[in-house]
Parts: C-alpha cells; sequence; structure tokens
C-alpha cells in the first residue's frame, strides 16, 4: 500500500523554493561564466579609467595654477600679446597653450576666460567670442564673466538688443557677484540703444533698490533723472 502523501507546509514550500532558486541561480552562472566574468572585468576598467582620469584632471588643475599665477603679472600689466604667447625660453607658459594643454580641468576654464579677454582687448573679437561661449567651468563667478564678456562682443559689433540679455544672464547667475549691479547697467545702457525705454528704466530703478551703495546706482540714477527731463 503507498504511503500518504505528506501535505507540504508553508516553511517546507519556502525551503523547496530557495533550494530551486539557488540551483538555478548555480545553473545561470555556470551557462554563462564566461560572459559574467567579461563583464566583471569591464567595470573593474571603467573604475580603473575613471581613477586614473580623476587623477589626471586633479593633476592638470595644479599644473594650470601654477602656470596662471606666473603669466598673471603679464596679464595684468596690460601686456595682452604676451599673455596670449607667454615667453618661449623661460617658464611663462601663455594663456593659449594653456588652455591648449589644461583645458579640461577648472583652471583651465579659468585661463580660457583670460584669454578671451586678451583677444577681446586686442581687438580679436571674433575670437574672443569663440572663447567666451566655449567656457564650461564651474565657478559661478566665471560664468558671469564668460556671459559678459561675450555680451561685450556683442555689443562691439552692434548687437545691442543680444548684449542687454546676455548681460541680464550674467547678473542671474549667482547673487554673489559683486558684478550685478555693473551688469544690468550695461544691459539697461544697451536696451536704451534700441529704443527700449522702459525695459530699460525698469532696470535703473531695480539697481537703485537692490543695489543703492553701488557705483551702477549712481549711474542709473542719472539716466532715470535725464529720462524724466
Amino acid at each position: 500500500m503507498l504511503a500518504k502523501k505528506k501535505k507540504l507546509s508553508k516553511k517546507d514550500i519556502k525551503e523547496d523554493k530557495l533550494v530551486t532558486s539557488f540551483f538555478q541561480v548555480q545553473q545561470f552562472i555556470e551557462e554563462h561564466q564566461k560572459k559574467l566574468l567579461i563583464g566583471v572585468a569591464a567595470v573593474v576598467v571603467i573604475f580603473v579609467i575613471a581613477v586614473i582620469y580623476t587623477n589626471k584632471v586633479e593633476q592638470d588643475n595644479l599644473a594650470a595654477t601654477t602656470q596662471l599665477s606666473r603669466i598673471m603679472d603679464v596679464y595684468n600689466s596690460g601686456s595682452y600679446q604676451e599673455a596670449i604667447d607667454g615667453r618661449p625660453g623661460t617658464n611663462l607658459v601663455g594663456l593659449k597653450s594653456i588652455v591648449e594643454e589644461y583645458g579640461s580641468s577648472e583652471q583651465g576654464q579659468n585661463a580660457k576666460i583670460m584669454l578671451a579677454n586678451a583677444h577681446y582687448y586686442l581687438g580679436d573679437i571674433e575670437v574672443a567670442k569663440e572663447y567666451f561661449g566655449s567656457y564650461s567651468g564651474k565657478n559661478p563667478l566665471f560664468k558671469g564673466s564668460a556671459l559678459a564678456g561675450l555680451a561685450a562682443c556683442k555689443e562691439a559689433v552692434g548687437e545691442f538688443e543680444d548684449a542687454a540679455d546676455l548681460y541680464m544672464d550674467a547678473a542671474n547667475i549667482t547673487t554673489e557677484n559683486p558684478m550685478n549691479a555693473d551688469y544690468l547697467l550695461k544691459a539697461g545702457l544697451n536696451l536704451n540703444k534700441v529704443n527700449k525705454f522702459e525695459e530699460a528704466k525698469e532696470l535703473f530703478e531695480s539697481i537703485q533698490e537692490e543695489y543703492a551703495n553701488s557705483l551702477a546706482a549712481g549711474t542709473a540714477k542719472k539716466y532715470l533723472t535725464a529720462s524724466s527731463n
């Protein structure tokens, strides 16, 4: 006589499922072992590459900082072409070379703003526009400088409305930028040039309200006074 079949409890069912799952996973690993190992190796390679890249960026940032500190006096003296080219045969590396060599680092991007400024002051507006427009650093103050520099390039070629928009964008990057009042003032002046007097007036009034102690507020007051006469 056949023995009566034992009824499985919930515990037995759970344990049976665990055993089944274990063997299913084991079978999957055995069947796909080669692919899995390749996948793990790929993750390791990506991790190693990420570490190497991070270290390189840090080294580039340090090197760019060192070279920027050396060329800063040349730039600040107004010798812009020399600041761009550097001094061959010395340790004074030019801004162009710094950007080309270390442009992926934060300090390399900061050097790009200086390089753009140097070209702007030399009258190379198109070159300056290219460098200002390609800034990709994280520093909010330099982001504002890049937009303001691009605005100045637009202003230089008579694109006053675009210049005004860019100056306003520059002022809206961060409230911590001490140049915001000047950016808004320049935006207002450019709006005046395209006869957008009411919009310019609003900007001049906001400068007086938000930046009452700035030099820009004094200039804005003069324009408001003149417009009311």
